[in-house]
């Protein structure tokens, strides 16, 4: 079977970690966690940075020893059960997919709110196209995005201030808010995992891929920060709650709309991110036999795994037509904490030789996405459930078809 070629390197790494985290979520997520937290917002964000923290070192643990594609897929065959890297694939697969339909619509709203669908369903296959020709297309885009949104945000944090007059008295938002809040805050940090399903396509990925998930999700948590300061002290906690565009609002009323601009851009960063991803996970559930074998072919002229990249976005098409984008949200939030809780169990499962960490950070990782899944709304919580079901029904029956044909 055709393997893929090792041609991404550390800054290619990096440029689809951090275009995976800075994307639609920064730009999105602060009025709804400020409504929820309050004045304590930059607590959430610090509760939801630690834990995403805790997943990177144990997804960097994971990947020293486990340099192939896949990710918690291939951590959970290994360490846990079969069924538990099925799972774990599956939670990604379906949570992903729901997340590039839905930062494919978001994205089309912003830029064409009359045609969004069919502009949706354009970035999508443009994306997936694009992916095609190879990782290092899709690094390269990576970066040039990436690069230019930072690059925008640090502009509007050093011309803001952080002293604005229109802070308001502390107010908290509760425990629960606070803890709600945290849980809409983790989403904009997740694309760290991205890097763990490209294992096989990094050079030197035992050295690269640990360095580059820490260091890239803490630079990301800093960045993150000190813009949320900057939302707080400028914008007041009640302005930020109600804000459409929060961070278009922190920026000079001239600037407004090169900031929507943008804006649309970092969502297309992460979701070319996002598809890398996908196709990359079904290439090696299917090499595994959990998924139909035509997915793992590999297109020997770019070394892409050519048909689960455009059976994926094929998938994702569908969704973003037929599925409102807020079910598509419930979706991911609930799959992706999922599947780093199956990365934990993975990692707890590790052999003493192999642990660079106590085995009781893996441990507080499993409880802390336990415990933010506990507080997403229910509508999340139950699609997310009923998607864990039907991934365990095709497990079963792939399960006893292996039996048969043994």
């Amino acid at each position: 079977m055709a393997r893929l070629v090792r041609t991404l390197g550390p800054t290619g790494a990096i440029g689809i970690g951090a275009a995976s985290m800075v994307g639609a979520g920064v730009f999105y997520v602060w009025a709804p966690a400020a409504a929820l937290a309050g004045s304590w917002l930059l607590v959430s964000l610090m509760i939801a940075g630690s834990v995403a923290l805790v997943n990177a070192v144990t997804m960097a643990q994971l990947a020293l020893h486990n340099p192939v594609s896949g990710g918690a897929y291939q951590f959970g065959r290994k360490y846990v059960s079969p069924r538990a890297g099925f799972l774990a694939g599956w939670m990604f697969l379906t949570g992903k997919t729901a997340s590039a339909a839905a930062i494919a619509v978001i994205a089309a709203r912003y830029l064409a709110p009359d045609y969004a669908t069919i502009l949706a369903v354009g970035l999508l296959a443009v994306f997936a196209l694009a992916n095609l020709s190879g990782l290092r297309t899709t690094a390269g885009m990576s970066i040039a995005i990436v690069t230019l949104v930072v690059a925008m945000l640090v502009a509007i944090i050093f011309q803001s201030g952080f002293a604005g007059g229109n802070a308001e008295t502390s107010h908290f938002g509760g425990v629960y808010g606070v803890a709600q809040a945290a849980g809409l805050m983790f989403f904009a940090f997740a694309g760290y995992a991205r890097m763990a399903t490209l294992g096989e396509e990094v050079r030197n990925p035992t050295v690269v891929l640990p360095r580059v998930i820490v260091g890239t999700l803490v630079g990301v948590l800093v960045l993150y920060a000190v813009l949320g300061a900057a939302l707080i002290g400028n914008l007041g906690v009640g302005a930020l709650a109600t804000s459409v565009a929060p961070i278009a609002d922190l920026a000079p009323d001239s600037w407004r709309v090169v900031v929507i601009a943008f804006a649309s851009l970092a969502s297309l960063g992460s979701l070319a991110a996002i598809l890398a991803g996908l196709s990359r996970t079904s290439m090696a559930m299917a090499r595994q036999g959990d998924l139909p074998i035509f997915l793992a072919r590999v297109w020997p002229r770019t070394s892409s795994p050519a048909v689960a990249e455009v059976t994926m976005a094929i998938i994702a098409i569908v969704l973003a037509v037929l599925v409102d984008p807020v079910w598509l949200v419930g979706a991911s939030s609930s799959a992706v904490l999922s599947y780093y809780a199956i990365a934990h169990l993975s990692a707890i499962g590790q052999p003493e030789r192999e642990r660079l960490i106590p085995r009781v950070v893996p441990w507080v990782g499993l409880v802390a996405c336990v415990a933010l899944v506990a507080t997403l709304p229910w509508q999340s919580i139950a699609v997310g459930g009923v998607s864990a079901a039907l991934g365990l029904t095709i497990w079963g029956r792939v399960e006893r078809r292996r039996r048969n044909h043994s």
